[in-house]
């Protein structure tokens, strides 16, 4: 298994050690060495995949940017994409696709027999394959060049605080931190780096695993549980995801600046959103980005007419759903905000950059509420169950509802989230504000001690995005 707090707590001041002690010549060579071990704690024959995607990726960068030949090049491209979309269809939709072509042949009556494998998906597969596609991609297109030190490169494509769910850095961004030299973090920017790993932690110990239960029992008995149940259990999930997700990117930013490296926003207070085109510019900003920049505008964006632009808008987003997993519920995911985005764009919508006012708190809400329903098909095991939450959800307008205490837990880990997303806003990057002021960056810190400390009693739940 991929390391748990504890195991996390000390393995990350032994790395900072050596890191920091043994000189700037051996820097990559320590994080390399760590990030392997951080991977291969979990299982360390999926190594070779990691160092198959790096080698691979490092050979074929040199030898397009050497190239002056468009065909050779693009040869080369498509080297790249077979070899790290062939291991990630293998490990993660062989069997997916599969199953769907036999359920197709015993629907129109031919009897079929597949051998399906055993295979087991590796962690973090699909953010380290998009990665270091993103490297190989920006040499063809002449945006970047390649580096040639493979142990930068291997460390840049294995970075363990982002490599298991990400942020998915851009080599343009991350590379050129990892060639340079680093120099020892001042002290704010240590104190910075540990208030973004406190409250990654608050997130994920009083949030998420908080909520987490009354998600997984609401959805398991879907069958059974009554209106406000489902809302309960809907409105959990989507708590839930928020917080362990965007704890887990607090947690990787806050490891991170404590080696000196700077790593991307990956939320921007989605939940905050005021229209679907806001929230995909907010939520899992490292994802929505890449399938922008290396898909949608590649099979033309927005240029060639309005019928292509709402096509790509749907192919882009059914992508992005099968990224997050193989099931058909994740296509119907993909489908539904695809289907919003194409439609916000026909009513002429634009995403606004401007502070939420009180006026805007309608907009917020339908936006969410579609988000919830979304959150369905995403969370469900199966098709069939989605459609059960969803109709015993509707169930809630006539029942109304029942002030249990799983009620009144999910409304507190909604204030937080809702204070803390206000927060963020206003000041638009927490570890600056608290910098500025270190008394309250103390307090700050003591209070997501103390609510770790109170929270985490309980079973903690695997991070959501381990499986993607």
């Amino acid at each position: 298994m991929i390391f748990n707090s504890l195991t996390y707590a000390v393995f990350l001041p032994v790395v900072l050690i050596a890191y920091w002690g043994l000189g700037k010549a051996r820097q990559n060579l320590v994080l390399l060495v760590a990030s392997y071990v951080f991977y291969g704690w979990w299982d360390w024959r999926f190594l070779s995949l990691l160092m198959i995607s790096t080698v691979v990726d490092f050979t074929i960068g040199r030898l397009m940017h050497a190239s002056s030949d468009p065909t050779r090049r693009k040869r080369l491209l498509q080297m790249s994409l077979a070899v790290n979309l062939g291991l990630l269809g293998v490990f993660k939709y062989f069997n997916f696709f599969i199953e769907s072509a036999t359920n197709a042949l015993d629907g129109i009556g031919v009897s079929a027999n597949p051998s399906t494998l055993n295979i087991i998906l590796p962690v973090g597969i699909s953010f380290y394959t998009f990665q270091t596609l993103s490297y190989t991609f920006d040499i063809y297109r002449e945006r970047l060049e390649p580096t040639t030190n493979i142990v930068n490169f291997a460390t840049y494509v294995a970075f363990f605080p982002q490599l298991v769910a990400g942020p998915i850095e851009r080599a343009h961004q991350l590379l050129p931190q990892i060639v340079a030299p680093r120099n020892r973090p001042g002290f704010e920017q240590i104190q910075s780096g540990l208030t973004l790993i406190a409250f990654g932690l608050v997130k994920k110990v009083a949030i998420a695993d908080m909520v987490a239960p009354i998600a997984n029992r609401n959805f398991n008995n879907a069958e059974t549980a009554g209106g406000s149940a489902m809302v309960i259990g809907i409105i959990a999930f989507s708590l839930q995801i928020y917080g362990d997700f965007s704890g887990y990117t607090d947690i990787a930013r806050g490891t991170s600046r404590l080696l000196n490296i700077e790593l991307m926003r990956n939320f921007e207070q989605p939940y905050l959103s005021r229209n679907i085109t806001e929230f995909w510019r907010r939520w899992h900003i490292s994802l929505s980005s890449w399938l922008r920049d290396y898909l949608y505008i590649p099979l033309g964006g927005n240029r060639n007419g309005t019928f292509n632009t709402y096509r790509n808008l749907m192919i882009t987003m059914l992508l992005g759903g099968l990224w997050h997993g193989a099931g058909w519920n994740f296509l119907v995911w993909g489908a539904l905000h695809g289907g919003a985005l194409a439609f916000h764009r026909a009513l002429g919508g634009t995403s606004s950059d401007q502070q939420v006012r009180l006026r805007d708190i309608p907009s917020i809400v339908a936006t969410l509420g579609f988000v919830a329903v979304g959150w369905v098909f995403f969370r469900a095991e199966s098709f069939s169950q989605a459609l059960t939450v969803l109709e015993h959800a509707s169930w809630f307008i006539h029942s109304g509802p029942e002030f249990s205490f799983d009620f009144l837990t999910v409304v507190g880990a909604g204030m937080v989230v809702l204070v803390t997303d206000l927060w963020q806003r206003f000041e638009l990057d927490r570890s600056i504000a608290a910098g500025r002021v270190p008394v309250l960056s103390g307090a700050l810190v003591g209070v997501a001690v103390l609510a770790i400390t109170i929270f985490s009693g309980g079973d903690s739940a695997p991070f959501i995005y381990f499986q993607f």
